[in-house]
């Protein structure tokens, strides 16, 4: 088949799968009046991989298939691949109005980290090896759209997942019968973006595992979404412009849904399983998927911070106080905000350690990167909003502006700046709303990890440096140990 063009992307989506979205049925996510909006987002990496312009960013020559591939599906080699990878995403998503398209790359982290937990095993990991190594050869030929289920639901969060305390046992997804042929799969994933017009998902333990008693529960695989027994239910999404907000010509690729994806005694051959009872290798898996993960995090958000200072700076010369020091030292901070998030994710990539014979970003940096984003994330909105002033809550609507009765004292009296039409200012009051509302706000803080889950990673990451100061220190000392 080789690579998917973005029509044959949205075509395979029509496949029977069950999804649930503002308490109705769908029957083609593809062209669903609100759904459609997400897939034009994740298609945007299927048009890059189609055009001459962005060949050496988006396509990697594969020697074993003797073809283009989607540079996804390629097993890095070194520093250079890292950064690639991290300019791809940040391209697809400027190209997708801030968003990330999602068809390859949170799936393509999950790939990577099965692949490194297999390698870690030894002699046991080799089946599962194989088995992962050809589901990349698969998608290398299918150049299917795969994210990742990653989260458990996790029911009673005190408690380990086997725990009798538990309301049900299956609030991590679990295995519950085996046979020659597979093994039987119940429980559910959550936040799982993307996944209601993906072709297929990996599921992967979200936490390590205390003992043999979790050992059901320590399961990987990969399976296609319109699976028997898997439903979605989806949670809205800012999607489509309101009949209140200024309309754009563009077409319109604004976030993504996140699904509750329920497994329901779900059947998964072993040639997709990758990871089935092996309790102690769940922390492996998870802590490599995070890593890339968060790295993947920081692609994507460097362009949604260009945004924010964009619209910083655009406010602030439509309200006319642009030239004001205290304006300025405003503008500063988010230029550092910005720059500081961009060097330490193109660092990390290019001070990559090895894991298993693999490349990944460094950890601490990455995490780093990851956290300076999030713990600044609202400082940003509020400097944002500060700029913006009042009307950013209390403007009229594009309907008062339609009113003839209403449109000509909308102009006369909510311009700033004499030079900037009213349309203009009132255009960027939609904006600022919609790229800092309430539910970005908490996929920033959240999404990848939260900021204490970074702050535990790059203490445990940093051990070695904080030993080696200490001893610096000693030594500055006269201290001998």
């Amino acid at each position: 088949m080789g690579l998917m063009t973005a029509q044959e992307y949205r075509d395979s989506l029509n496949d029977g799968r069950i999804v649930y979205y503002k308490g109705r049925k769908i029957e083609n996510v593809a062209t669903d009046p609100d759904l459609m909006a997400c897939v034009e987002t994740v298609a945007v990496d299927y048009l890059m991989a189609h055009d001459p312009k962005y060949k050496d960013l988006a396509l990697v020559y594969d020697e074993e298939l003797g073809e283009n591939i989607s540079r996804y599906n390629h097993v890095p080699k070194n520093g250079e691949d890292l950064l690639k990878h991290l300019e791809l995403i940040i391209k697809a998503t400027e190209l997708g109005d801030g968003y990330i398209p999602l068809a390859h790359d949170i799936g393509a982290d999950a790939m990577n980290a099965i692949s490194i937990t297999a390698r870690t095993m030894g002699d046991a990991g080799k089946v599962y090896l194989e088995r992962i190594e050809n589901y990349r050869t698969y998608l290398k030929k299918t150049d299917k759209c795969v994210v990742a289920g990653v989260t458990d639901v996790k029911g009673d969060r005190k408690l380990r997942p086997s725990d009798a305390g538990q309301a049900h046992p299956d609030f991590h997804v679990r295995v519950v019968d085996k046979n020659d042929e597979g093994v039987i799969v119940r429980g559910a994933k959550v936040h799982i973006t993307g996944a209601a017009y993906c072709n297929e998902f990996f599921a992967i333990p979200c936490r390590a595992m205390s003992g043999p008693e979790d050992a059901p529960y320590a399961i990987a695989f990969a399976i296609p979404a319109n699976t028997k027994g898997i439903r979605q239910i989806v949670r809205p999404f800012h999607g489509r412009i309101s009949d209140m907000e200024f309309p754009l010509e563009s077409p319109l690729r604004r976030m993504h849904t996140d699904s509750l994806i329920i497994f329901d005694d779900v059947f998964v051959p072993w040639d997709r399983v990758f990871l089935c009872g092996e309790w102690k290798m769940a922390a492996t898996m998870v802590y490599n998927f995070a890593l890339m993960h968060r790295r993947t995090g920081c692609a994507y958000r460097i362009p949604l911070s260009e945004q924010l200072l964009g619209v910083a700076v655009a406010i602030a010369d439509y309200n006319g106080v642009s030239d004001a020091p205290h304006v300025r030292e405003k503008i500063t901070e988010l230029v550092i905000y910005l720059e500081t998030l961009s060097a330490l994710s193109r660092s990390a990539c290019l001070d990559f350690v090895n894991h298993a014979g693999i490349p990944v970003p460094n950890p601490i940096t990455t995490n780093i990167a990851k956290y300076h984003f999030a713990h600044n994330y609202h400082k940003v909105c509020e400097i944002i909003q500060d700029l913006a002033g009042g009307l950013l809550v209390t403007a009229p609507t594009y309907k008062d502006w339609q009113n003839p009765e209403t449109q000509e004292d909308i102009k006369k009296y909510l311009q700033g700046k004499a030079s900037v039409p009213t349309e203009d200012r009132l255009r960027m009051f939609d904006l600022i709303r919609r790229i800092t509302s309430a539910d970005l706000e908490t996929i920033c803080l959240h999404g990848e990890g939260s900021p204490f889950a970074e702050r535990m990673t790059i203490f445990m990451e940093a051990r070695k440096i904080i030993g080696r100061c200490k001893g610096i220190a000693e030594g500055l000392a006269g201290i001998k140990k």
